[in-house]
């Protein structure tokens, strides 16, 4: 009798080991996966590019879906690079033709929607993707940054659509948006747009979603992502815990990083990755802990490898004067300190009765509410030290933004917001406390704000800001999402948000801009000088004359108040020491693409806990 090959190998094996007088080696014991931890404070909304606005639902959907173009993790200043584009696109000297050449032989995860096909990557992807955004179907949050760039068709298509009451048709031919073959497509504008190109680094925006899929899953599309990123979605407990597993198909991507000069850590850091497959991690387990307290014990107790942005509240605890606390330190936890390029803001409803307008008593009383804002206590008691007083709208770290800048914005001045409101009517008839409006109705200011600890901590203050100028204020609880989503419909007269973008300061200019209503412009603010300088700067080149433009925009947001620009914050990220290669790049918010886990790190954390 024959025996099977393996066996024949096996018993061999046995045989020399006895003959020589050693053991067989055991089989190595399987490698424990590598599982990066760590939680949002905020629960995400949908998985679906053309649904999402959100923070933290963006930083997700990154992992899934990719955009012909990225920004490189340690590279200072920011520079963009192929991801999977072929090469940087083709941009015409009047900065309104782009066209994009897609790196064949990409694929899609698998999915039942290919009915067992392997699905290749094709230009047509994002030009559909593109495209879902234009369908009132989706409500994308995200329209405005496309109709602005003025693709030159699609607006009028979505328009005609409407107007007939027709569902939106993918299949209509648009000058401004087309595929020249198999992968290249081409992208025509109305108007110059030297910045275009930034959209699509973005995969949360313009990342590829295949037809098949959103037919297949219709409107729950946004629960089952499914592109050509690094990983996909493994599990998901909606507002509690999300899981995302390396995808197996990914194809061959190495880090290649370029570190600043004189960054001797990043130096090391690029030099110990390089030209290894991303991304290094086999899971990413990301857990929705609202409260801070819990989220920073969490960390403590090592639940979660990474902290990001550690609580204000715990500041001083954490690092003292900015500098890591011994305690840490001596636990080998690493500290990351950046500035975000971010506005903390409240808005004022531009179109409710009682705050919007644009009348002068309308406009004074916008502003009396904002001087009596003390900003400084609010950086010291809420936010622990960890922010700046903001004087405009455009935050640090992008271009445009100028430190120099000291405006009425930050300025705490109870006085001149007493004498504001009185100068214009708003002043106390019935002598009951309280102003009324001039023309003698109520004045109550309703905040919407949600219910965790930072928030009813800063309603506090609100009420303590108001309660000394004679404003009556009250205070509407909902959770993040459900604000969020009825903010887009106007129907909110104050709340506060923050807001995030670059590298480009048009990024919170659009805060302000009229066509934007619904979407950036929670505010709806809409007023026509404004309008005409933020699309002037849009088309302009980098130049000090656009620098020049966009101040003037940002002192006639300032001047009409719809928004109290607070601060820009600065975050702290912590690591414990198992985590290999930290870094924070405002412009990427997959940096768990490019982290890894040291396995001999775990087993010491492990042996120490005994």
């Amino acid at each position: 009798m024959r025996l099977p090959q393996t066996l024949a190998a096996a018993l061999m094996s046995g045989l020399l080991a006895l003959a020589t007088g050693t053991a067989a080696a055991p089989p190595a014991p399987p490698q424990e996966p590598k599982i990066l931890r760590y939680a949002f404070p905020i629960a995400e909304s949908s998985f679906d590019p053309a649904q999402i606005t959100d923070l933290y639902s963006r930083t997700v959907v990154v992992g899934f879906f990719e955009s012909p173009l990225e920004f490189e993790f340690l590279a200072r200043p920011v520079r963009m690079r192929p991801a999977t584009a072929a090469a940087m696109p083709e941009v015409s000297a009047d900065y309104k033709t782009f066209t994009f050449r897609i790196r064949p032989g990409i694929h899609f995860t698998d999915d039942p929607a290919f009915k067992g096909k392997k699905r290749e990557l094709t230009a047509e992807d994002y030009v559909y993707s593109i495209k879902r955004h234009y369908d009132p179907r989706w409500k994308s949050g995200n329209l405005y940054v496309l109709e602005n760039a003025k693709i030159l068709g699609l607006s009028e298509l979505r328009r005609k659509l409407l107007d007939e009451k027709k569902p939106f048709d993918y299949d209509a031919p648009v000058e401004g948006l087309r595929t020249l073959d198999r992968y290249t497509f081409q992208v025509k504008l109305g108007e110059a747009a030297p910045r275009f190109l930034y959209n699509f680094t973005d995969g949360s925006f313009t990342g590829a979603l295949a037809r098949e899929v959103v037919e297949y899953y219709g409107d729950k599309v946004g629960e089952h992502p499914v592109g050509t990123g690094p990983f996909v979605l493994k599990s998901w407990k909606r507002s509690s815990r999300i899981v995302l597993a390396r995808n197996p198909g990914y194809r061959d991507v190495v880090y290649d990083e370029t570190a600043p000069a004189g960054d001797a850590r990043l130096q090391a850091v690029a030099q110990q990755f390089k030209g290894r497959k991303l991304p290094f991690i086999d899971e990413l387990h990301i857990s929705v802990i609202e409260e801070t307290q819990p989220r920073w014990l969490s960390f403590l107790n090592e639940e979660q490898d990474v902290n990001e942005n550690v609580p204000a509240e715990f500041a001083n605890l954490a690092f003292p004067n900015n500098v890591l606390a011994p305690h840490l330190a001596k636990r080998g936890i690493q500290m990351v300190r950046y500035a975000r390029s971010d506005v903390s803001v409240s808005y004022f409803g531009m179109e409710h009765p009682v705050v919007g307008g644009y009348e002068p008593h309308k406009v004074a009383l916008r502003r009396a509410i904002s001087l009596a804002v003390d900003i400084d206590r609010e950086i010291q008691l809420l936010r622990r030290g960890q922010a700046v007083p903001a004087q405009g709208p455009i935050a640090p770290e992008t271009w445009g933004y100028d430190p120099r800048i000291k405006s009425e914005m930050s300025d705490f001045d109870r006085a001149r917001a007493k004498a504001l409101l009185d100068m214009h009517g708003y002043v106390d008839r019935d002598g009951n406390g309280w102003r009324e409006q001039p023309d003698g109705q109520p004045l109550v200011l309703e905040y919407s704000t949600q219910p965790d600890q930072v928030s009813r901590q800063a309603s506090e203050l609100w009420k303590k800001n108001m309660d000394a100028i004679g404003i009556r204020i009250e205070f509407k609880t909902a959770k993040w999402p459900e604000n969020l989503k009825t903010s887009r419909t106007g129907k909110l007269m104050m709340w506060g948000v923050g807001w995030t973008g670059g590298p480009d300061g048009d990024t919170f200019l659009a805060l302000g801009y009229g066509p934007n209503k619904g979407q950036a412009n929670h505010a709806r603010f809409d007023l026509p000088a404004y309008n005409r300088l933020y699309e002037q700067q849009r088309q302009m080149p980098d130049s000090p004359e656009r620098r020049a433009v966009m101040a003037q925009a940002a002192r006639l947001m300032v001047a009409y108040m719809p928004y109290k620009i607070h601060v820009h914050r600065v975050w702290t990220d912590l690591a414990h020491p198992w985590v290999l290669g930290y870094h924070r790049n405002l412009n990427v918010r997959d940096f768990w693409k490019y982290v890894d886990i040291d396995p001999a790190a775990l087993q010491r954390r492990g042996a120490a806990s005994h």
